[in-house]
């Protein structure tokens, strides 16, 4: 019996010589792969020799949409992207929203591999099965928004849809996005910057293709139960989205405060979702098959609000956000703004119009710029140092001018675009005592002395330190609908925010798992489904039946190969840790006193290791491999 849910057909390019071909995997790969994570990582594994210079052209760069993209299910307006990641030598792998996902899927291919490097910019024009390597000279150095407009009109095409490198992505910001439909960014991890090494400029894509789909009625019956349960279980969403909870991180030392050092910020109240709300949105948007519209859409002109002091301001009256790009959600908000002492709402709103623009990853540049406020107000670095750039806490057009500074490789931002690990060992001394990363990847808005096993999510996550591929703690703390999902595997109690026993780390192993798996099939986060929605809903798009725990397996699987894929790259045990400025305790807030010791860090993530069926050096055995049903995909020299 076929696999539903696939085309059966996966789409490579090769930039250096202009050729494509197409490759029809067998039925185990879509069954056991499903999509997203679990095929970038084992493409990786498989085509790609160890080693490989992530900004050469033997890089992959790999479009994954997963089965369920394409099938107008509820939450499924997503696709993986992946790569080796520039910035920090591991696997590359992020999910990203909007429409490109669906329309992809639609032209009748279930996932693209670049290959190689064209000798001039280029963009690729895939539609409904049909393939073209179109010039793009004239598209090079442009804003992702005339980008989009110039290619629907040279094309002729309203309903195509862009994804794009960015200016960051031409000039190779180790932390570039890929920004598909000009407010959705793959990113973490310079996705972008992979794609602008090959001159790979664009991938348009326009799909009229019917998906075909085994039993329709499951998936309908999980749309219904969405349409039944989400205004309720998403209220959050719908009334604020993730911009509402600045002020309640700051109350909670949940708020990363002038790069993590402080547990509180002092103006969380101006550059809070309710600020925006009552000023400068003017829309939310939304994804494609959802009826939630969590996502900000923001404009300003130069208008000022009376009631609003801190709207009354010279920087302000000089300011203008252009509504294209969207607006700022809740990642951007603290590392833009608290991560860098910044309180202007303004400020924050137009530095993430400027990450859509150019294609930038506002969490690794909010970081690094927090990163350098710091070493400046320390006195590592000296206007001397900068070639006279040298911003301060609170300094909100210092930041504006680090972020263009950046995207264009300009003065010092040439530095700061190889993201703040490497900008430490240059600075050298105690510099990266300061240091805020895992894996050469900045930690994202969310605190592990709050949430102890987010911290282990941190120290363990492939990619560097990463808030999706993790368990938050706070949503285990009383019964509810995250304790009821994972009881359809194991019932747990109500766990603290500071525990790490065994209890915690078999149900961070169940989540933790689910996440992975969710960006296999590759839907919504944000979204109530249970373990056994998805199951139905692959079980009803493929025609093969999938239980809770086969989804579970899902996601470890993408996990192990993931990990495989490190370990071949140099990656071991020791890299699984936390950067010790977030594993001391505050001085001061609700937090003071709290800190993650290392022998907790270590057992823990031992003790999670053994879950995982991997050694305590943190190798996946064979024994696990077997049971997984990846010895029959993987090569000999993929596998121990």
């Amino acid at each position: 019996m076929s696999v539903g849910g696939t085309w059966r057909r996966i789409l490579h390019v090769d930039l250096s010589n202009g050729k494509h071909w197409i490759e029809q995997p067998p039925d185990e790969f879509y069954l056991k792969l499903v999509g997203g994570r679990a095929l970038v990582a084992y493409l990786l594994l498989r085509d790609m020799s160890p080693g490989t210079d992530p900004l050469g052209p033997d890089n992959l760069l790999i479009f994954a949409p997963g089965i369920l993209q394409g099938s107008n299910l509820p939450g499924s307006g997503r696709h993986g992207v992946g790569a080796r990641s520039p910035l920090t030598g591991a696997i590359a792998s992020s999910e990203v929203g909007g429409w490109w996902g669906h329309e992809f899927k639609r032209t009748g291919f279930d996932a693209l591999i670049v290959h190689g490097q064209a000798e001039r910019p280029v963009y690729l024009w895939i539609r409904d099965g049909e393939v073209e390597i179109r010039p793009a000279e004239h598209l090079w150095g442009q804003d992702t928004a005339d980008v989009e407009r110039a290619i629907r009109d040279e094309l002729d095409e309203e309903k195509l849809r862009v994804a794009q490198c960015g200016v960051a992505g031409e000039n190779q910001v180790l932390f570039a996005n890929i920004i598909h439909d000009i407010t959705r960014a793959a990113g973490r991890g310079g996705l972008g910057a992979v794609m602008g090494s090959k001159n790979l400029k664009a991938v348009a894509v326009r799909g009229t293709q019917r998906l075909p789909i085994s039993d329709r009625k499951r998936l309908t019956a999980v749309a219904k139960w969405f349409g039944e349960n989400y205004k309720n279980d998403m209220a959050w969403a719908i009334e604020y989205g993730t911009v509402g909870n600045v002020v309640n991180h700051t109350r909670t030392s949940n708020l990363p405060t002038h790069n993590y050092r402080d547990p509180h910020f002092e103006g969380a109240e101006n550059i809070d979702g309710r600020m925006m709300h009552r000023t400068i949105l003017v829309e939310r948007d939304t994804c494609q098959s959802c009826p939630v519209y969590c996502k900000q859409v923001v404009e300003y002109n130069g208008a000022t609000f009376p009631d609003e002091p801190a709207f009354q301001t010279e920087f302000a009256s000089s300011l203008s956000i252009d509504r294209v790009y969207g607006g700022p959600e809740y990642e951007t908000l603290g590392a833009l703004g608290s991560a860098c002492g910044i309180s202007d709402l303004l400020a924050v709103a137009k530095a993430n119009e400027m990450t859509a623009r150019w294609g930038l990853d506002s969490i690794s540049l909010g970081m690094t710029i927090a990163y350098v406020m710091e070493c400046v107000d320390a006195g590592l670095l000296t206007a001397e140092d900068t070639g006279g750039f040298a911003p301060t806490w609170g300094d909100a057009q210092g930041m504006l001018d680090a972020v263009e500074m950046i995207a264009h490789r300009r003065g010092f931002g040439d530095r700061m675009a190889e993201g703040s690990k490497r900008l430490a060992a240059w600075i050298g001394g105690d510099a990266d005592e300061r240091l805020v990363e895992v894996k050469g990847q900045e930690l994202p808005m969310h605190e592990p002395r709050l949430k102890h096993a987010l911290g282990v999510g941190y120290a363990v996550a492939p990619v560097g330190a990463d808030h999706m591929m993790n368990m938050h703690d706070t949503s285990y703390t009383r019964p509810g609908s995250a304790l009821d999902r994972v009881a359809e595997v194991q019932t747990f109690e109500p766990l603290p925010l500071d525990d790490l026993g065994h209890q915690k780390m078999e149900l961070f192993y169940h989540e933790v798992n689910w996440q992975h798996a969710q960006d296999c099939t590759v839907t919504c986060h944000f979204y109530p489904y249970r373990y056994s929605d998805l199951a139905l809903a692959l079980s009803g798009a493929t025609g093969h039946d999938y239980s809770a725990r086969d989804i579970l397996e899902v996601g470890e699987r993408a996990q192990t190969l993931s990990r495989l894929f490190n370990l071949r790259e140099g990656f071991t045990a020791a890299d699984d840790r936390l950067p010790r400025r977030v594993m001391k305790a505050f001085e001061a807030g609700p937090l003071a006193g709290v800190e993650i010791t290392e022998d907790a860090l270590v057992t823990a993530r031992n003790y999670w290791y053994g879950l995982m069926g991997w050694t305590p050096d943190g190798a996946p055995t064979r024994e696990r491999i077997v049971a997984l049903g990846l010895d029959t995909l993987l090569s000999e020299g993929d596998r121990p």
